[in-house]
């Protein structure tokens, strides 16, 4: 049907003309319109109006999201834990096409001019860039510490559920295809470790130590005296207990502290994973000149991070800005080992997991749907909805290279040229 038709449209007509390649799920409305095969296995389904007025005012992504988190558009044929098949074919066949002008005046005479004003954004919806702008300087230590709690200090019992036993919100490393997340976890730890050299006695600081789960490891497995520090409250308190509950309080410190007010130095070794993602691209000279200046001559740093597939600085879409990671920042793998190199540290290895960050975000995804009640009973259906979304998706963009993940091991060489390395890599 032509949009420009004097007949007024439905839903379900103006959402099928304005797609490139037709409708690949089942989508239904609240006027009693539909679009897209009827026997799909996955369905759309719109609730209301004010589910409409989120997609008018705030087409892709960011619309989306509103109306589902609110519950105005829910997903069927996929658990909301775990909405992975229902994203990956929208993503593989959903293509919308810009209306003409015409076109535009008459979907909004049809559906209702009222639906142009925009309504209020679910509450777990944080401020656009530009108002987070007016709030404080991007990336400096009061607002990363407002990011970060709006991250992490969701619920530790939450994390618990989603994350499982071994705490640990970053990539795991999977040896082969019947390993346990938890020792998936408990391998990427070991790998850390071990390109780091870390010996009995040595002292490891990690920076963005979240719920502790490294430092424990280094000191549980090596011996090895450890500080954490964490902008997360939760995360602190979290790793405190944990520590003592091992009984690793002689060996492991963990602090609710911002990396940049780390004082001590002459650590053997500091592995920093999942940090980089939050200091932002400018700020990588500081970041990497501090942590040097953490290390003694041949001490190492061990760089985890999510990156992209390129070397530009790129920002994150709506979605992941205003719900999951504000201020969040990535770029590519050079670019990070170009930053460590011009602060001094001589970059000796680097290596890309990001296919087993795909698997990672297939267990959590597995954990949330699992656990779904008790998420939803614990944070709320709202956050719940949105983690189930961006995980889910995350998976999706790991499977298909849109971003990486790279450790980047390097070393503060002496002024002799000693590096404390073998000839060939020890793990």
């Amino acid at each position: 049907m032509s949009l420009t038709t004097s007949r007024a449209l439905t839903i379900g007509d103006a959402v099928a003309s304005l797609l490139r390649d037709g409708m690949p799920v089942r989508f239904t409305a609240y006027d009693g319109s539909s679009a897209g095969p009827s026997d799909a296995s996955i369905g759309l389904h719109l609730r209301n109006e004010r589910g409409l007025s989120y997609l008018l005012t705030a087409p892709g992504d960011l619309g989306m999201a509103r109306a589902y988190v609110m519950g105005d558009l829910t997903i069927s044929g996929v658990e909301p834990g775990d909405p992975y098949e229902a994203l990956a074919l929208l993503k593989s066949n959903l293509r919308f096409r810009a209306p003409t002008p015409a076109e535009a005046l008459s979907i909004v005479r049809s559906l209702g001019i009222a639906h142009l004003v925009p309504p209020s954004p679910p509450p777990q919806e944080t401020l656009p860039r530009w108002r987070r702008a007016v709030e404080g300087l991007r990336h400096s230590m009061t607002r990363d510490a407002d990011v970060i709690q709006h991250h992490y200090d969701v619920s530790n019992r939450f994390y618990e559920m989603v994350l499982g036993p071994s705490m640990a919100y970053t990539c795991a490393l999977f040896d082969g295809p019947d390993v346990s997340l938890e020792e998936a976890q408990a391998a990427k730890f070991d790998l850390v470790a071990r390109k780091l050299g870390l010996e009995s006695g040595q002292r490891l600081l990690d920076v963005g130590c979240g719920w502790g789960g490294m430092v424990m490891h280094a000191a549980r497995e090596y011996g090895v005296s450890a500080l954490g520090v964490t902008l997360s409250a939760e995360q602190a308190a979290w790793g405190q207990e944990a520590v003592k509950r091992e009984g690793l309080e002689h060996l492991v410190e963990i602090r609710h502290l911002d990396y940049r007010h780390v004082t001590e130095t002459g650590f053997d070794a500091v592995s920093s994973i999942g940090l980089t993602e939050h200091i932002g691209v400018r700020n990588y000279p500081a970041y990497f000149t501090h942590l040097l200046n953490r290390l003694r001559p041949e001490g190492r740093l061990l760089n985890h991070c999510i990156t992209r597939a390129h070397n530009q600085r790129e920002e994150t879409g709506a979605f992941i800005d205003r719900y999951v990671f504000p201020d969040g920042e990535l770029t590519g793998s050079g670019r990070i080992i170009s930053a460590a190199q011009d602060a001094g540290f001589e970059v000796m290895h680097e290596e890309n997991l990001r296919r087993h960050y795909a698997l990672t975000l297939r267990e959590w995804c597995a954990n949330l749907r699992d656990n779904w009640d008790e998420c939803v009973a614990e944070v709320g259906e709202g956050t719940a909805r949105v983690w189930g979304v961006y995980m889910a998706g995350s998976r999706i963009g790991f499977e298909r290279n849109e971003v990486q993940l790279h450790q980047v091991l390097a070393v503060k060489t002496g002024g002799d040229g000693q590096d404390g390395f073998g000839l060939r890599p020890e793990w």
